[in-house]
């Protein structure tokens, strides 16, 4: 009964992630699917560069929404369920169930498997796991973007900021946690390969939240 609550939770989790929110928003309200322009990707950063920012601010908060909504379903848990109520445990779980909504996000089952690039959804599992990080990352990730406009360049300094936070200010006292950080910037990295190669070459397309889309 354990096995068949948790194995529940677990795919509760991929579904959560799974919900592919650019490509349903753009086809609902703009009768486009994002993943046929700019970068091809079903996630925020391509809303935003094809959509405008009101599209993609939205996708954002609902991706972001994905990520702390599946990290925190251990609470609906008994902690006995899940073997024990010690927090590193417990820790680890939510972490477990914050990275499937990732591979959910990544590969969605609601879109034939093409998905975004998971950085929302992964900031979500911060909020769920480390607020004041979080707090930190979003700070750089808004200073970046005010200033560059490039939306791919202040989540990749966003994502690193997080176990620099972790390791050096707050200095976290669960493993799990520092590892999943240097995961995130590993997964950041290798999904961000093409921005920053046209980051590199002076390519990437900028994004001006206080600018309407012209038409």
């Amino acid at each position: 009964m354990v096995s068949v609550y948790l194995s529940g939770i677990v795919i509760l989790a991929y579904l959560f992630g799974s919900v592919p929110t650019a490509v349903w928003f753009g086809q609902a309200f703009y009768k486009v699917d994002v993943r046929e322009f700019g970068s091809g990707n079903a996630g925020a950063t391509n809303t935003f560069r094809v959509l405008g920012a009101k599209a993609g601010s939205i996708v954002m908060f609902v991706d972001i929404l994905k990520g702390w909504t599946a990290t925190n379903l251990p609470y609906l848990l008994d902690t006995s369920v899940i073997g024990t109520a010690n927090a590193t445990t417990f820790v680890n779980f939510q972490l477990a169930l914050g990275v499937i909504a990732v591979i959910g996000h990544l590969f969605p089952v609601f879109a034939g498997f093409r998905g975004g690039k998971g950085v929302a959804t992964l900031f979500g599992m911060v909020l769920a796991i480390h607020l004041p990080a979080a707090l930190m990352c979003v700070s750089v990730f808004i200073t970046v973007l005010l200033i560059t406009h490039y939306v791919s360049l202040s989540s990749i300094l966003a994502g690193f900021t997080f176990p620099f936070s972790i390791a050096f200010i707050f200095k976290t006292s669960v493993p799990s946690i520092l590892l999943y950080g240097i995961a995130i910037c590993a997964l950041i990295l290798v999904t961000h390969q093409k921005n920053i190669e046209r980051l590199l070459k002076g390519h990437e397309s900028k994004i001006y939240l206080f600018k309407k889309k012209s038409s």
